[in-house]
């Protein structure tokens, strides 16, 4: 994630216990964890920043709230951008656009890990 000013925990803190989502370590270091059901899953790391590595649509789901909540912007590794908009997830690289979902939807199917 990435945002124009730096990120402290108590702000993550706030505003991960707002949105429902749970913290797992210290302000050094933890885990951003979803509730899907009666199941926690880790959907970032915070090592002084926010990062994560989704399996999942319902994890890219997961971590573009938490970048909106924190005014962030959700980067891939390729460059590629990643948020929510009129209630879709979508990607976008450059001009291309794709729409993983809705957001309803995609968080309620939960945490189905992409087939490789």
């Amino acid at each position: 994630m990435e945002r124009p000013a730096p990120l402290v925990f108590a702000e993550l803190a706030s505003v991960l216990g707002q949105a429902g989502f749970e913290f797992r370590g210290t302000q050094e270091a933890g885990e951003v964890l979803a509730r899907h059901g009666d199941t926690v899953h880790a959907v970032a790391a915070w090592n002084g920043r926010l990062s994560g590595t989704p399996g999942s649509d319902w994890q890219v789901a997961q971590l573009a709230r938490v970048s909106a909540l924190l005014g962030a912007r959700l980067v891939g590794e390729d460059g590629e951008s990643y948020g929510i908009r009129d209630g879709m997830v979508e990607q976008v690289n450059g001009s291309a656009v794709y729409e993983f979902g809705k957001l309803d939807e995609i968080l309620s199917a939960g945490p189905t890990v992409w087939s490789r």
